[in-house]
């Protein structure tokens, strides 16, 4: 099988911010995708009936509406992109009595009851995994990076998987599920893993191997799209990017900034590294795999694993060392305050630990920490 990597700028910019609709006053979560898409469509007359927005899209269930950018140059541009579409949700929303707010997962609503969007493939994909399937009421951000050359994009996934714990760590939002606290900083990443071909991604010597392994899923009716690889990083060849998958969502358009500058800069400096002959370094999956499940578990108090001869350090003092190390990268990309933004994350919190101190304060209300989340988007 032959998969062909689409012509890209080196390190220009996609990203997909997947946002949950809830009542306003209760902060449950309410199906109406299909009205709030109708309305937005019926807003821009340019569109035909059966035309979809170019930049807000359906998700898997009807609580749940997706912003995507279109190819951008810098941070600062896809962070206008999506605050454009967020306008046009809310231009229809805010008459509908329905607010908006992202997080990993909905600290309360029962996964049971929310409703899955009429297509056939997210039809499929439910009978296929059952219950697991149902349970996936959760929201990410996804960033896209462009490769000038295809032979790229397999050592930049495994670059990237190297700081899959910093992402994780600096997005977790999900430490409520189905009205408990989990003990997890993320149970969205936990649950994810759950469905086939999701979860980490597996190791490829070269383009043809990545290929033969495509065709072996396609061969054993594992998928019937290429799509369906669902790995928490992964190279898009009809886009011509790695997709960044790992992020739990992020409650805040500056939170959304700050992680797709560190995802443009990394993926950068790994292009400039293989440009100049260079090789970038890998860890043993196992090892992978732990900081996945510790920065899970432990979000900015994971202590992770940094190389393949198991040192270790806490993740967010690795995190200030990337940062300076970036510095001169993210000049060079024009996101250097959208990076800096990053330290601020560190500085106040991640998500997971803001919804338990509002859960807390409230005598355990998960209502009052929905309508927090609400309120950080707005703000």
């Amino acid at each position: 099988m032959k998969i062909d990597f689409a012509q890209s700028a080196q390190s220009t910019l996609g990203v997909e911010w997947e946002l949950a609709i809830v009542d306003r006053y209760n902060g449950e979560l309410v199906s109406v995708a299909d009205q709030v898409l109708r309305g937005v469509s019926a807003n821009h007359p340019e569109l035909q009936d059966d035309d979809e927005h170019p930049h807000i899209k359906q998700e898997l269930l009807l609580n749940t509406v997706e912003l995507v950018t279109g190819v951008c140059t810098t941070v600062e541009e896809a962070k206008a992109d999506l605050s454009r579409s967020l306008a046009a949700v809310r231009e229809v929303t805010d008459p509908m009595g329905v607010e908006l707010f992202c997080a990993g997962s909905h600290p309360f609503s029962a996964p049971r009851s929310q409703q899955v969007t009429d297509k056939e493939r997210y039809a499929k994909l439910i009978d296929r995994t059952q219950w697991w399937g149902r349970q996936m009421v959760i929201y990410g951000v996804h960033v896209h990076v462009g490769l000038d050359h295809r032979d790229k994009a397999l050592p930049v996934v495994d670059g990237l998987a190297n700081y899959f714990p910093h992402f994780q760590a600096l997005s977790a939002s999900s430490p409520f599920w189905g009205g408990e606290d989990t003990g997890y900083a993320s149970q969205r990443a936990l649950m994810f893993q759950q469905l086939p071909t999701a979860g980490l991604p597996f190791h490829f010597d070269d383009w043809a191997a990545y290929e033969s392994y495509v065709e072996d899923m396609f061969t054993t009716g594992v998928i019937d799209s290429v799509s369906e690889i669902r790995w928490d990083i992964r190279p898009v060849g009809n886009l011509g990017t790695v997709e960044m998958r790992v992020c739990d969502g992020l409650s805040t358009l500056q939170d959304v900034g700050a992680v797709a500058a560190l995802t443009q800069c990394l993926v950068h400096e790994f292009s400039t590294t293989l440009d100049a002959g260079g090789t970038i370094p890998t860890m043993p999956p196992w090892h992978i795999q732990e900081n996945k499940w510790r920065a899970a578990r432990y979000g900015l108090d994971a202590i992770i694993i940094l190389d393949a001869q198991g040192n270790e350090q806490l993740v967010t003092e690795h995190l200030v060392e990337v940062l300076d190390r970036l510095e001169p990268v993210a000049a060079k990309l024009g996101c250097s305050s959208e990076l800096a933004d990053v330290e601020g994350i560190l500085q106040r919190g991640a998500g997971y630990q803001r919804q338990r101190r509002i859960a807390e304060d409230n005598d355990g209300d998960l209502r009052a920490v929905v309508l927090d989340m609400v309120q950080q988007l707005r703000g």
